[in-house]
């Protein structure tokens, strides 16, 4: 019996090691950070960033942040947002917001896949942002 358990012991740690050692890369991350509308909120005050809303304009019309940007992404394709960052500074930090996080998330990526180095997403949008207290503009 001793035997067989040293046996079984060894397939069980070979198991575990050999699931530690890959030789393929991980997945490359979009680089974007996720932040707090407390946070974005303080990146607004200290100008530090260019306000970017990616929801339609319906939903922008009914309230914004003050000095957003809007670029509404929603059933836009990847390449033609691209397309459309061009109007979006490359040498400022960029923080997008929508309603909820969900599509300015999607945004990010798109941002940072272009060459957008500085790129926050504020999770929870503008939803969040109210819930805050913080004012909105129409």
């Amino acid at each position: 019996m001793g035997k067989f358990r040293t046996i079984i012991l060894s397939i069980v740690i070979l198991t575990i090691f050999s699931g530690c050692v890959s030789d393929t890369k991980p997945a490359e991350k979009t680089q974007y950070t996720d932040i707090s509308v407390q946070e974005g909120k303080g990146m607004i005050d200290r100008g530090e960033v260019f306000i970017l809303d990616v929801r339609t304009q319906e939903e922008y019309a009914s309230g914004h942040i003050n000095g957003s940007t809007l670029l509404a992404v929603q059933d836009i394709p990847e390449q033609e947002l691209a397309e459309k960052s061009k109007e979006i500074p490359k040498d400022r930090k960029i923080l997008v917001y929508c309603k909820s996080g969900r599509r300015s998330a999607q945004a990010s990526a798109i941002l940072a896949r272009n060459g957008f180095t500085e790129v926050y997403n504020m999770k929870g949008g503008i939803t969040e942002w109210m819930n805050a207290g913080y004012e909105v503009e129409k």
